[in-house]
């Protein structure tokens, strides 16, 4: 990236004008434009005009825009920031206030005008525009059937390719199908790797499989060059670094980098520090979870205390919409280099950063274990839960333990499902073991006049699913789950239906 100017008055207010070159700018640019910034750039505005003949001509007509940023998107696949906003600067073409879309593109200069910019954006713009702090790494991560050639720089990482291959197994007395399928895999990387590998910016090449696919590939890579006289593969051949890795997808990456091997190789790299850091709070949680904190509450808090040694935070909470947030983040990593600790501040677009961001995008590590002074993870709990309870459907909870803290569970007899005891739905049902319509010919061939039908007594449990499904039990309305008196039970007596209890009430 090229700085063009830089303006900036006491009030940390003023501009900057920029003209990104690389596709990795791209991405610093995204996360330099916030909402409420000014950018001033040109664009192409489709321009229609009425002659006296009434006929109408469109031409399009380019045009110097300033937009008050509300919203910015970053296309990685065409390498471009598409910034929407108002306009603030009226022209002929362009009425004020109105909306607009601004193309950032590579080779394509603006001006960035913000009413104040912190130290982190100028730390972003002057990585970006140092061209000897860039350390370029490529991966080739495969297994059998399966490659991603990947370029891994300090902020990002890019699938170049993904390869994919149908590799039949191997038969029992024959092997060439799968041998003719190997070859086309291994020919097909190594393809993509003289593609899209530039060695001449390139200071490693990592090549990761399980098994010893790796190896294979790494010598039929040599074997093809020395064929073809590839005098390039041939004199970078120190540059590949040949690794183990658990498959051949892209989250294999996170693994490699934490290996000791290319750790080693890579160690004057950025995102070398940001793997061992990252690698080094996972051992520290489990270790020792005292001094191992993630969440802006628990790291907020220890900022506060002085305690943070190390501090880890996403740029993608840099970009929030909340103005008070942003400022709060910036002064965490203010205050922790201050006080003398370390703030790494991980991309998005990185493996260590999408790791980063499953722990809520920000994590630390502390000089010492504050036991007293920090809240735990289990007192954040308890609070919330008395803050904020949730609402109760039924007084039981839909149980009738009476107390006792665990309740033998039962199988439903529909669909076999564990249910607990208390909770399952229980009906007794008792029916003669011989159906009504095959009665009456047994009475006509038996030898006795009188005889009786013995009958067959099940004790049957549902689970809710079940019952309610097979209109067992019915979902009561609202008002009606506040009636907790039994249902009424019905009796029989000389055919006619009974409800216990009423006579005695009469």
């Amino acid at each position: 990236m090229k700085q063009l100017g830089r303006h900036i008055e006491k009030d940390s207010s003023g501009y900057v004008r920029l003209q990104p070159e690389e596709p990795e700018d791209m991405w610093h640019i995204y996360n330099l434009v916030a909402p409420g910034d000014r950018i001033k750039a040109s664009s192409f505005r489709k321009v229609q005009s009425e002659s006296s003949t009434g006929s109408v001509a469109s031409q399009r007509v380019r045009v110097t825009l300033t937009l008050a940023v509300e919203d910015a998107e970053f296309d990685g696949t065409a390498n471009q920031v598409l910034v929407k906003g108002r306009n603030t600067e009226e022209n002929k073409y362009v009425k004020l206030g109105q909306y607009h879309t601004l193309d950032l593109t590579l080779d394509k200069s603006f001006t960035l005008i913000k009413d104040e910019w912190d130290s982190l954006a100028f730390e972003r713009i002057d990585a970006a525009c140092n061209v000897a702090k860039r350390a370029e790494v490529a991966a080739v991560v495969l297994q059998e059937g399966l490659a991603n050639v990947c370029l891994l720089t300090e902020h990002m990482t890019v699938v170049r390719q993904r390869i994919e291959v149908s590799v039949p197994r191997k038969r029992r007395g024959s092997s060439s199908n799968h041998d003719k399928a190997v070859a086309r895999f291994f020919d097909q990387v190594y393809q993509a790797v003289l593609r899209h590998i530039d060695f001449a910016v390139i200071k490693c090449v990592l090549v990761a499989s399980p098994g010893f696919l790796k190896d294979q590939l790494f010598e039929y890579m040599i074997s093809e060059a020395v064929r073809t006289e590839n005098r390039v593969l041939i004199e970078n051949k120190a540059k590949f670094l040949v690794s183990h890795c658990s498959s051949g997808h892209k989250h294999a990456l996170t693994e490699l980098l934490q290996d000791p091997g290319v750790q080693a190789r890579l160690s004057d790299t950025k995102f070398a520090g940001e793997t061992r850091a990252l690698d080094r709070f996972h051992r520290m949680l489990q270790d020792d979870p005292e001094r191992a904190y993630y969440g802006a509450a628990h790291v907020l808090h220890a900022a506060n205390l002085g305690a943070i040694d190390t501090l880890m935070i996403a740029d993608a909470l840099f970009r929030s919409n909340d103005v008070k947030l942003r400022k709060k983040y910036i002064w965490l990593v203010h205050h922790v280099r201050r006080n003398g600790g370390t703030a790494l501040i991980y991309s998005s677009m990185h493996v260590t950063g999408e790791q980063l961001n499953n722990l809520t995008g920000i994590a630390a590590i502390l000089s010492f274990p504050r036991r007293r002074s920090l809240p735990t993870l289990f007192s954040v709990l308890i609070r919330r839960k008395k803050a904020s309870t949730m609402t109760q459907k039924r007084r039981n909870n839909g149980r009738s333990k009476h107390g006792r803290g665990h309740v033998k569970p039962v199988r439903c007899s529909n669909c076999r499902r564990c249910c607990p005891k208390d909770k399952a739905i229980k009906r007794f049902i008792i029916r003669p073991m011989i159906e009504a319509a095959a009665i009456r010919d047994m009475k006509e061939a038996s030898v006795y006049e009188e005889f009786v039908v013995p009958k067959l007594y099940v004790k049957i449990h549902y689970c809710i699913s079940c019952a309610i499904h097979a209109h067992i039990v019915r979902v009561r309305s609202a008002e009606g789950r506040r009636n907790r008196a039994p249902p009424q039970r019905f009796r029989y007596k000389d055919g006619k239906k009974i409800v216990p209890g009423a006579e005695k009430k009469n």
